[in-house]
């Protein structure tokens, strides 16, 4: 699993150092990861053959021409870079990805199980800071409706 949340810088040709657990995790017949721009936030989305498998598998339960299948083949498919490491373990983000999240100086690099993402610096504090408001406020939601099933049921 991906798991944890690091700091690293990028070099003047955008490679960054990808944390050793990360590359074991990744560790397979293409030595390397696939990255792409995230559905779901700012951020570059990655991860290993079974995380590209997963996607794949989404794609193939819609029919052809869905117009969601047709918008994750062009979003993930579409924007999948396959990054391999070098003898030091970084890899070489692409320039448009770079451009496209203001990725230029310092970035996060955050695990999520099964994936990561790789951030701004700034942005990542930002998605952070509301992703917690999301989480306590969810979790709180959970609680209340937790108890309200025990009571009712005891009665």
């Amino acid at each position: 699993m991906f798991l944890s949340t690091f700091e690293k810088q990028l070099d003047g040709k955008r490679r960054i150092v990808v944390p050793q657990d990360f590359r074991a995790q990744t560790a397979g017949p293409f030595d390397g990861v696939f990255c792409f721009p995230s559905i779901e936030a700012d951020c570059i989305e990655g991860g290993g053959k079974p995380l590209f498998d997963r996607y794949v598998g989404v794609i193939e339960e819609l029919e052809f021409g869905d117009p969601i299948r047709s918008a994750l083949e062009v979003s993930v498919l579409g924007g999948m870079a396959q990054l391999s490491y070098d003898t030091a373990g970084r890899i070489t983000l692409p320039e448009v990805l770079c451009d496209q999240f203001g990725l230029t100086d310092w970035v996060v690099v955050v695990g999520l199980g099964d994936r990561f993402q790789i951030w701004s610096r700034e942005a990542f504090q930002a998605h952070r800071a509301a992703q917690r408001d999301v989480a306590r406020e969810g979790l709180a939601t959970m609680r209340a409706q937790q108890r309200a099933a025990k009571l009712s049921a005891a009665l």
